[in-house]
């Protein structure tokens, strides 16, 4: 089958297009970017590339007429407010487009949303899936609770949770119930029904075996991990408190922990399971797949993650805008050091930098720097690092985002996404020269008025020390 994929370099998308791929489709995959897409040699014959952007309906005219289906996982929760409306637009012009096509269904991937009183951000859910229904095309909804694996955001904030707090004071509600279900059941029904007609024009509800509170959902991960955790919950917190609270515990944004809390105040349970009767299947418990994430982290095999969607970053989706780094009214702090040894080995630190590593040198201050970030509203150090050693143009890297990532030119290329009064990027360089090299590492900041200028000319003692240590601990031998 010939297939439009949709947030294919997204978190379930990138999990997605692999699955489809060995089963033999041709794939269509819908980016904003070309960058941020990975295409695996093996899939080179079947996968084609489209770039357009669901907002633009012009650049939407690339999409082949003679596909079969398409997958619709766009999913938005940004820091705009107006993303209800965005994601509704989205939605309309994606319809529209597709109606020009042969395809014979839609799959959409849902919220689980079947209370009277939703969030706002279920309800934008709930909203899509009626606006995709009202084309020609059958289209069929999976709509699911939190979902399980390694580096979806429900995992990774339960994670945070869990793992830095032995005693939480939570808000009451923790107390609602949920139904997690493991990624990889999602990506099974996903696949299983592409093409049945008994789909067409059908929503299920999908969910796992364990119907428990956010309150048991922690004490049990706490329990699969060997630690003793004591959860008391309070109703003095409003949702205001409530996401300054998951803020600063974890690593999301506030305006995701701000949509989250809003979300977790809805009990999210399945009150069907028709999808059963169609396709039996065994499906993971929460434990089951909580260790399978855990495995998958171990075997640093962890395909895709929340945190590297640009979905909550102010960055457009087309990073080639901020690669070419200014020159003329900027402040650079450039560092050229020579070194003798293997520049195999000075990419591998370089490319090792931040997340549980850290910063090689004075780590202690990168950690205070983002702290301060945090206390603003900044992204801070909490999202670290998908995986320790690999790179890969739109990855988040501490409070930072991958521009570049060029291993063959041996080119690193940084953008703050830290509150600044400016922008700010950081470049590594290495220029091999015989057994050795040199290390060319160069921070760049483009002051925002007066208030830029004064930060770099007060910081810039601080920056200096940083950076010069920096540079040395990445050379040295």
């Amino acid at each position: 089958m010939k297939i439009l994929l949709t947030g294919a370099n997204g978190y379930i998308g990138t999990r997605l297009l692999p699955l489809l791929a060995e089963a033999g489709h041709e794939i269509y995959a819908l980016v904003r970017s070309r960058s941020r897409i990975e295409i695996p040699d093996r899939f080179c014959s079947q996968l084609h590339i489209i770039e357009a952007d669901l907002l633009a309906p012009a650049s939407l005219t690339s999409i082949p007429t003679d596909i079969d289906a398409a997958y619709y996982l766009v999913h938005s929760m940004s820091y705009s407010q107006k993303f209800s409306e965005l994601e509704a637009n989205s939605a309309k012009n994606f319809r529209e487009q597709i109606n020009n096509t042969k395809a014979k269904q839609i799959i959409y991937l849902s919220g689980l949303a079947n209370e009277a009183h939703l969030s706002r951000h279920l309800t934008s859910r709930k909203r899509v899936g009626k606006i995709l229904k009202e084309g020609k095309i059958p289209v069929t909804i999976l709509m699911a609770g939190i979902i399980i694996g390694s580096g979806s955001a429900s995992f990774e904030i339960i994670r945070d949770l869990v793992e830095k707090l032995p005693i939480m004071i939570a808000p009451k509600w923790l107390n609602q119930k949920t139904q997690p279900i493991a990624v990889r059941d999602v990506l099974a029904y996903l696949t299983l029904v592409l093409g049945i007609p008994a789909c067409f024009n059908q929503s299920f509800e999908i969910g796992g075996p364990n119907v428990m509170s956010y309150k048991e959902l922690l004490l049990k991960f706490a329990q699969i991990r060997g630690l003793k955790r004591k959860i008391f919950t309070v109703p003095i917190l409003t949702p205001s408190l409530s996401s300054y609270w998951l803020f600063f515990v974890t690593s999301t944004s506030y305006s995701l922990a701000r949509f989250l809390v809003e979300s977790l105040r809805n009990n999210v349970v399945c009150q069907e399971h028709r999808i059963q009767d169609l396709f039996p299947r065994k499906l993971l418990t929460y434990e089951e797949a909580v260790r399978l994430a855990f495995t998958r982290i171990e075997e640093d095999w962890v395909p895709s993650s929340w945190k590297d969607t640009l979905s909550g970053s102010h960055l457009k989706s087309d990073l080639s805008m901020y690669t070419h780094v200014p020159r003329f009214g900027t402040f650079i702090d450039q560092r050229k050091i020579p070194f003798s040894h293997p520049v195999e080995e000075i990419q591998k630190r370089i490319w090792s930098l931040g997340g549980e590593r850290g910063w090689l040198s004075m780590n202690w201050a990168w950690k205070l720097r983002g702290f301060f970030d945090q206390l603003v509203g900044g992204i801070g150090l909490r999202r670290g690092r998908t995986h320790p050693t690999r790179l890969k143009a739109g990855d988040a890297l501490d409070f930072w985002r991958v521009l570049l990532a060029d291993e063959k030119n041996r080119r690193l290329l940084l953008y703050a996404e830290m509150k600044l009064p400016g922008e700010a990027w950081l470049e590594f360089e290495i220029i091999p020269n015989g057994t050795g090299g040199t290390l060319c590492q160069t921070a760049t900041f483009r002051p925002n008025g007066l208030w830029g200028r004064a930060y770099w000319y007060t910081l810039y003692p601080f920056h200096a020390l940083i950076f010069r240590h920096l540079a040395k601990s990445l050379s040295k031998r």
